[in-house]
C-alpha cells in the first residue's frame, strides 16, 4: 500500500476527486446539488470523464442517471450494479452519495492500471434523485431502474413551479421514456452501494468500514393545524385558536413520544406559518414529520400513537387537523451472499469490519426491489453528514477503494457460491 501522503496513494487520488466535484454546487456554505438542476447539469460531463477513465461507456437514461458499462455488460452478460446518488441536500457535505460514485469508479480504473479485471460485468451508476429535496418524490433513477416508478412524478412541480419533466428536458433527455428504464432483473447480478456511515459507531469502534445488514424503513407525513386569525393586540389569551401554539405542542409532544419509544426515531424538519405576519395570530400551520425505525410494527404504532396525540391538542385547543402520508418505504434485508463477499472482501484488505444497520434510506431501498443489495459504510468524522463539514480520511478512503477492487476481482468465486447455495 502507497503512503499516505504519497501522489499515487488512491485514498489522495479519491479525495481530490470529491473536491472536484464539490464544485459543482450552488453558492454558499458546503454542497448545494439539486436533482435535474444546472449544478446536475455541469457535472455530468466530469462523471462521464471518470466513466471513461474506468472503462466503462456513460450514457444518460431518461431519468437524468447517468450510467456506465463495461464492454461485458454492453454485451449482454449479467452485471453487478455499483453506485449511488450525485444530489444533496441544501448545504450538505461532499461525500453522501457521491462517494459512492468516485469510488467505484476509481476502483475499476486502479485495476486497469495494474492489468487486472473484474469477476463480472460491472456497470456503475450516478442516480439524480435520492435525496428528494427539489420535487415531491424521491429515489426517482433507482425506482426507475427498478420498474416501481410512478410516471406520474414527472408531473410534480419544484418551488419555482418547474415540473420534473420540464427540467430533465435541461438535461438533454425525453422523460417520457422512463418506464423503459427498467431493468430486466435477469441481467442484474445484484447492486452495492458505498455510502458514509452517517452515524458515529465506526468511530467510536475505530473501524474504517461495516457492512450494512439492513435499510431502515421511512415515511413522511405533511401535516396542516388550522385555526383563526385575529388582532394580536385586541383578541384575548384566553379562548384564542391560534395554529402555531398548537402546533408547537405538537411538535414536543411528538418529541416526547419518540424519547420514549424504542426502535423509532423522526423529526420535524419543515414548518410553514400562515400569513406570518407580527402582529397577526396564526391561522395555520403546515409542517412534516418523518419517522424512520427498521421494523414495520413499530413504526406503524408509532405513527398511530403520535398521530392520535397530535389529534387530542387539536381538539383540546379547538384546532383542525388533516394529515396526508407523503412517502413510505420499507425497511429492506441485505443479500447474505453480499454481505459475506463484503466481509471476505474487507478480510482479503485486512480490515477489521463490524456488521450494522443502517438508519438511513439510500437508493438501495428502491434496487432491492430488482435485485439482491449490498452495502459497504465508511466512517465519517463524528458520524456527521447532510453538514458542510463532514468529512472522511484520506486513509479511510484507501481502505475502501481496496476493499472495492478485492470484491470486483473475486466476483466470479462469489457468484458460484450463490448458485451453488
Amino acid at each position: 500500500m502507497s503512503a499516505p501522503d504519497s501522489p499515487d496513494n488512491l485514498g489522495n487520488r479519491l479525495l481530490t476527486r470529491l473536491d472536484e466535484a464539490a464544485r459543482y454546487s450552488r453558492p454558499g456554505p458546503g454542497v448545494t446539488r439539486l436533482y435535474a438542476s444546472e449544478e446536475h447539469r455541469r457535472l455530468l460531463p466530469l462523471l462521464e470523464e471518470w466513466m471513461r477513465r474506468a472503462g466503462l461507456e456513460p450514457s444518460l437514461d431518461a431519468a437524468g442517471t447517468l450510467v456506465g458499462r463495461c464492454p461485458r455488460a454492453l454485451a449482454g452478460e449479467p452485471a453487478l450494479i455499483l453506485g449511488s446518488h450525485q444530489d444533496s441536500v441544501i448545504e450538505g457535505g461532499k461525500y453522501d452519495g457521491m462517494l459512492g460514485v468516485a469510488m467505484p469508479l476509481l476502483a475499476l480504473e486502479a485495476l486497469r492500471e495494474q492489468g487486472r479485471e473484474p469477476g463480472c460485468a460491472v456497470e456503475v451508476v450516478a442516480f439524480g434523485d435520492e435525496e428528494g429535496v427539489r420535487f415531491p418524490s424521491t429515489l426517482v433513477g433507482s425506482r426507475a431502474f427498478a420498474g416501481t416508478v410512478d410516471p406520474a412524478v414527472l408531473d410534480g412541480r419544484d418551488t419555482q413551479g418547474v415540473s420534473l419533466r420540464e427540467a430533465l428536458a435541461t438535461l438533454g433527455v425525453d422523460a417520457s421514456g422512463i418506464a423503459e428504464v427498467a431493468r430486466d432483473p435477469d441481467k442484474v447480478l445484484g447492486y452495492v452501494e458505498v455510502h458514509i456511515e452517517q452515524g458515529p459507531v465506526l468511530e467510536d469502534e475505530g473501524l474504517a468500514v461495516g457492512v450494512v445488514t439492513a435499510l431502515t424503513g421511512i415515511e413522511r407525513h405533511h401535516l396542516r393545524v388550522a385555526g383563526k386569525a385575529g388582532h394580536a393586540g385586541t383578541t384575548p389569551m384566553h379562548g384564542r385558536r391560534d395554529a402555531l401554539v398548537g402546533a408547537a405542542a405538537m411538535v414536543v409532544e411528538a418529541d416526547r413520544l419518540l424519547n420514549d419509544l424504542d426502535d423509532l426515531v423522526g423529526v420535524v424538519g419543515q414548518l410553514t406559518v400562515r400569513p406570518g405576519a407580527v402582529n397577526v395570530i396564526p391561522a395555520e400551520v403546515s409542517f412534516t414529520l418523518e419517522l424512520r425505525s427498521p421494523r414495520h410494527d413499530v413504526r406503524l404504532a408509532g405513527r398511530r400513537q403520535i398521530l392520535d396525540a397530535m389529534a387530542d391538542i387539536a381538539a383540546a385547543r379547538g384546532l383542525s387537523l388533516t394529515t396526508s402520508l407523503g412517502y413510505e418505504a420499507e425497511g429492506v434485508d441485505c443479500a447474505d451472499w453480499l454481505i459475506e463477499a463484503l466481509e471476505q472482501a474487507c478480510a482479503v484488505e485486512g480490515q477489521q469490519m463490524r456488521r450494522l444497520f443502517s438508519g438511513a434510506g439510500h437508493d438501495a431501498l428502491a434496487m432491492h426491489d430488482l435485485t439482491d443489495i449490498g452495502m459497504l459504510f465508511l466512517r465519517c468524522r463524528d458520524g456527521l453528514s447532510h453538514n458542510p463539514d463532514e468529512a472522511i480520511t484520506v486513509e479511510d478512503a484507501e481502505a475502501g477503494t481496496r476493499v472495492l477492487m478485492a470484491l470486483l476481482t473475486n466476483m466470479s468465486t462469489q457468484r458460484q457460491a450463490q448458485k451453488s447455495a
